[in-house]
Parts: structure tokens; sequence; C-alpha cells
């Protein structure tokens, strides 16, 4: 089974939380191209005949469509990464997401980490 704790533990959580906002980002930026698609189809169907008016009106829709997962993909994806990343300081010294993943917990939905410069151990929720 491949995780988000999976995905720390390989690439680290900075890169991790890097990737995670590029991703979110990059879904906001399809969310932005098919507004323009849509209003592109609406301008389209005003002046076209009917049944071109149709083809018009099911792109409006498909861009709808596409518009609406690629918010819901990025606040979702936004939401996860800033959650995790409030509670990614150690507790102790402070230092901030430099930690080794030991143990998961699916049953609780959280991670147990270690601090890389102090060995203070936590439980991270969400990093599943």
């Amino acid at each position: 089974m491949n995780t988000l704790a999976d995905h720390v533990q390989r690439v680290g959580f900075r890169k991790w939380y890097e990737r995670q906002l590029l991703s979110s980002h990059a879904h906001m930026v399809l969310a932005f191209l098919s507004v323009i698609g849509l209003l592109g189809s609406l301008e389209a169907a005003r002046g076209a005949d009917a049944s071109l008016q149709v083809l018009d009106v099911l792109m409006a829709l498909l861009c709808t469509g596409i518009g609406i997962w690629a918010i819901r993909r990025y606040l979702f994806l936004l939401m996860r990464a800033e959650e995790t990343a409030n509670q990614a300081s150690c507790p102790d010294c402070g230092d901030y997401g430099r930690f080794r993943v030991l143990r998961q917990h699916p049953a609780q939905q959280c991670v147990d980490v270690r601090c890389a410069k102090c060995t203070r151990e936590w439980a991270i929720s969400g990093l599943l």
C-alpha cells in the first residue's frame, strides 16, 4: 500500500509538501481554464444554429464538470497539505519538517514521527 506516510518517508516532508502545493495549484489553473472554456462555449452558442448550440451546451456542461472537479481537488490537496504542515513542527525544539516516520496507525488515522534534531516523538494525524 502506497500511503502519504510512505511518500514522506521516501522523499521527506518538505519535498512532499512542495509537491502537494504544486499539484493543488495545477488543479486551480485547470479550474481557471475550464471557466475560460465555459465562457467561450456560452459565447459560441449565442449566435449558432440549433445543431451547433447543442454541441456548445454540451461543451459548456463538460467544462463545468471539469471545473467543479478541479476546484474540489484543489481544495482537498491544499487543505490536506496545510493540516499536515501545521503539525510538522517538533513540540520540544520547534524544528520544522525534519522528522522520520516511525509507525502508521490506520485505525487512529495518525502516524508516529521522530524529530531529527532532538529525537522527540509525536503523532501527526491525517498523513495516511
